[in-house]
């Protein structure tokens, strides 16, 4: 690429205009400025875990509501850990001793569990007042 002019003489300078290229040098600085966001990384981010006292938590805290609907002695029963429950009066009245609601309780089923007793279990979780209600179906 040739940027003389033949009319040129050899001995002149050429001069090239710098301002179309100032001006997009500016455009870029401005678009990039535009662009960038400004949020925190994440390793300035506080965390949601917060710590708790292990002398406070004890074993019943950890402990999920699991409803098990199995055969003991030719009929279903209510299970909740080694409690066996006929009632669904009595399943709320255990129920509502669970300390922490809001962790959601389970009903685990067997294959020849009938479904008034599967109704009846997810209703007492509801009347024991926890949000969450899980049906586990059988396997």
């Amino acid at each position: 690429m040739r940027l003389t002019n033949r009319r040129t003489q050899h001995g002149e300078k050429i001069e090239l205009s710098m301002t179309s290229m100032i001006d997009v040098v500016f455009l870029l600085l401005i678009f990039f400025m535009t662009t960038a966001s400004f949020v925190k990384t994440e390793r300035q981010l506080d965390s949601n875990i917060k710590n708790q006292d292990s002398s406070s938590a004890s074993a019943s805290d950890l402990e999920p509501a699991i409803v098990d609907i199995v055969e003991s002695g030719g009929r279903f029963v209510f299970r909740v850990g080694a409690r066996d429950v006929q009632d669904s009066g009595e399943l709320t009245r255990i129920l509502r001793q669970f300390p922490s609601k809001l962790d959601g309780a389970y009903v685990k089923v067997s294959d020849e569990a009938p479904f008034g007793m599967v109704a009846a279990a997810i209703q007492a979780c509801k009347d024991a007042d926890f949000t969450i209600v899980t049906y586990v179906p059988p396997k």
